[in-house]
């Protein structure tokens, strides 16, 4: 029997969910995930009780279960603030709170307030591809880490070819324990070809699959299984690397295959903790950045010139301090800034390293142009990695350079349109539109960005600002108790060290915004 509710109709039998007659596109686990909390719509349904439903008991992080809940709003167009829809219960679950109603009652005119279904991705203009999460086989749900950090340099590998355009892996991602069709895949993230592997690692040795298939047609075009000893795992991911590039371009020179194997590291133990210490850092939240970095200082203590996690412990102390997160602030900004700075002199040609180096170091230090610089060379290196586009896009915005800031935001998003971090685009658009003076506009991203990372200061912060810029007190005021209730101890004199806005302009209609909105001096 469907289920109709506001302007949608979810039918269970025909696995479909429209709008006003339109086909919502949504993944399985999205559309099981609804479908368990409109047929227990009368209760809490607790994660325990999803894991069970959605994905069959099997272990998966707290961040996957968030980010399909962020999807199922955003399909139904709720969000995480209003939670007209799907409203979270702290500790104990979610619960459907939409008026469904009876199945014989008229739908919506399809004619009234026409809802434009979303547009297909145009492919590139060059080759094309995503990675999906590589499966665990080995039998240890503990080990998905290793899994997933396979999946990850082989997307990193492939990035670093110029003329192959790549999805990002935090969209890539979003398909993780999911049974998925290749077609699909291909049209929701706007790629040719789909790679698909499986790992299974027992003691000290280790079996890679994967398989090339083309998504415009589900045509299988290359498969492979690959066999080693864990201390040539790199040597592994380089030959899968070799293979899928060849299937894609055999015109390719070998030249260009060489430059895609870049090894991060020489020790793999240190290696082992920076995946597990990256499998933390997506959480985002206070406790898992602690547990993150810890992980991440472990990696240095292995491999002393390990410049991809030295840039990714300093990314944990300004997480923390654009969070108000620290507890000795100027000795964790002090400490930030020499691991960025030990990331950059050590990982000159290290693309991860020096975007998140460069970032933190401009948060931290306040170089702002500096840090532009640093992500700049990060694009050269890796064109496809989506954190260079838009925490670069970040910083032009805090440089006043918005049209560019946002241009590079845009491409973040072609990059990555699935990215379960995509809270970090939409504040960095809000920034940019806010300098530009669109207070509106900002103001929605800034909301959606809330929607997605509740706790994320920077957004909550210019929700204020731009509602009391365009005289909505009554919106102003309850975002400020949000803010205020997040950072006690935020007041406008603190402002100037919170962000490094480039502009006096800029910094003063932000400390103006905020000051009406009623922020403590």
């Amino acid at each position: 029997m469907p289920f109709k509710f506001e302007d949608f109709v979810l039918d269970p039998e025909r696995r479909d969910l429209t709008q006003r007659g339109q086909t919502v596109t949504v993944g399985p686990q999205v559309f099981d995930l609804l479908l368990q909390l409109i047929s227990h719509r009368d209760r809490v349904v607790s994660k325990d009780e999803l894991l069970n439903a959605v994905w069959s008991g099997r272990v998966v992080s707290e961040s996957t279960i968030t980010s399909h809940i962020n999807a199922v709003r955003k399909a139904i167009g709720d969000t995480g603030e209003h939670q007209r829809l799907v409203r979270t219960v702290p500790r104990k679950g979610y619960r459907f709170v939409g008026e469904i109603r009876p199945s014989d009652d008229p739908e919506v005119p399809a004619d009234t307030l026409p809802t434009p279904p979303r547009p297909a991705l145009l492919l590139p203009d060059k080759p094309s591809i995503t990675v999906l999460p590589f499966q665990n086989l080995s039998g240890d749900p503990e080990q998905d880490y290793f899994a997933d950090g396979m999946a990850e340099d082989i997307i990193t590998a492939l990035s670093r070819l110029r003329w192959l355009f790549v999805i990002a892996r935090n969209s890539s991602f979003t398909y993780k324990g999911r049974a998925v069709d290749t077609r699909s895949v291909g049209q929701e993230l706007g790629v040719r070809y789909v790679l698909e592997g499986s790992v299974r690692k027992s003691g000290n040795k280790v079996r890679i699959t994967g398989q090339l298939i083309d998504a415009s047609s589900g045509t299988h075009l290359w498969a492979e299984r690959f066999e080693g000893q864990l201390d040539d795992i790199f040597e592994l991911q380089d030959r899968i690397a070799e293979s899928v590039v060849g299937a894609i371009a055999p015109q390719l020179e070998r030249a260009e295959i060489e430059r895609a194997k870049r090894k991060p590291t020489d020790s793999l133990d240190a290696y082992d903790y920076y995946l597990r210490a990256t499998a933390k850092l997506h959480i985002a939240t206070r406790e898992a950045i602690d547990e993150s970095l810890a992980l991440f200082y472990r990696a240095i203590e292995l491999d002393p010139e390990f410049a991809s996690a030295y840039g990714m412990a300093a990314w944990c102390h300004f997480w923390r301090k654009l969070n108000g997160w620290m507890t000795d602030r100027p000795g964790e900004i002090a400490e930030g800034a020499r691991l960025a700075r030990m990331a950059v002199e050590l990982g000159r040609d290290d693309a991860v390293a020096l975007t998140r180096s460069g970032h933190a170091l401009a948060h931290l230090t306040g170089d702002v142009d500096g840090g532009i610089a640093l992500l700049d060379r990060a694009r050269l290196l890796n064109p496809n990695l989506a954190p260079a586009w838009y925490l670069g896009g970040i910083l032009r915005a805090l440089r006043g350079e918005t049209d560019t800031a946002i241009q590079n935001l845009e491409h973040a998003v072609r990059l990555s349109p699935l990215d379960p971090e995509m809270f970090r685009m939409q504040v960095g658009m809000a920034i940019a539109h806010f300098f530009a003076g669109r207070f509106e506009i900002a103001a929605a991203y800034a909301e959606q960005s809330v929607g997605n990372l509740p706790s994320l200061l920077p957004a909550v912060a210019l929700m204020a600002a731009c509602h009391a810029l365009s005289g909505r007190m009554d919106k102003a005021a309850p975002v400020m108790a949000r803010l205020l209730e997040l950072d006690p101890t935020l007041q406008v004199s603190r402002l100037k060290d919170w962000l490094p806005i480039q502009r006096p302009e800029d910094a003063a209609r932000f400390v103006e915004g905020l000051r009406l909105a009623g922020l403590p001096e």
